[in-house]
């Protein structure tokens, strides 16, 4: 349980639903946004899965899923509902099909004017190795649990209020690593857990087309461990 000082209030970053409440409610008033920074965590076991958490009926893509949560939704899914391999692959949730692992499908959908530039790139998106049974997804104000990575839509202005709050502490830049696929799962939440730093991804086609990502918004994921800090900058800030 980390603790964090923000004005004259001392804050729990704990697993309880106020505390994320109140997390949740201050970036949104700070950035202005319409819709709720998700949580996600990574599970490693069935029986870890709290029991309030149904799993989702009907299988959609991740990129769905993280929509699905920033408008009010909790759930969990396996690999099974995950209806984009590739992405599911991405966070470790099943084995890569033999096509997204060589870049062969990519290709095929001419995102790469060869299979070697697909491959390579295939090679550099960020992919956990472990096998992991879900992923829960929330609301962060709905949170039950300590998220691993928090995903938060937004337009650029919030990006860049976001991004001043990340350097905020420690400064630092912050880099945007994205190749244009593999966007919401790769970028925004397998890259951040792996990677333990937030990134700045401008979405996929994937994303924009069935989670309806729009023109004007950008994904911003961060790790959950380090929410307090940032918490803590944009109250400073204003």
């Amino acid at each position: 349980m980390n603790i964090y000082k923000t004005g004259e209030n001392m804050v729990e970053s704990s697993c309880d639903v106020n505390g994320y409440d109140w997390v949740s409610d201050k970036i949104k008033e700070h950035l202005g946004l319409t819709k709720s920074p998700v949580a996600v965590k990574f599970v490693l076991r069935e029986e870890d899965i709290p029991e309030s958490i149904n799993k989702i009926e009907n299988g959609i893509r991740h990129c769905e899923m993280v929509q699905k949560a920033s408008q009010g939704e909790i759930f969990y899914a396996t690999g099974e509902e995950q209806a984009c391999k590739g992405g599911a692959a991405a966070l470790g949730l099943v084995e890569p099909p033999e096509k997204v692992k060589t870049g062969e499908m990519y290709q095929s959908l001419g995102r790469f004017s060869s299979l070697g530039s697909a491959r390579r790139t295939m090679e550099d998106v960020p992919k956990i190795d472990n096998i992991m049974y879900a992923i829960i997804y929330s609301p962060l104000e709905k949170a039950s649990f300590d998220p691993d990575v928090i995903v938060v839509i937004c337009n650029p202005a919030q990006a860049l209020k976001l991004a001043q709050a990340i350097v905020y502490t420690l400064g630092g830049r912050v880099e945007a690593d994205f190749a244009g696929i593999q966007s919401i799962c790769a970028d925004a939440v397998a890259g951040p857990f792996t990677r333990k730093r937030p990134n700045i991804t401008l979405g996929c086609s994937g994303s924009r087309k069935f989670a309806e990502i729009q023109p004007d918004e950008v994904i911003v994921g961060m790790n959950g461990e380090n929410i307090g800090c940032i918490v803590n900058a944009l109250e400073n800030m204003d």
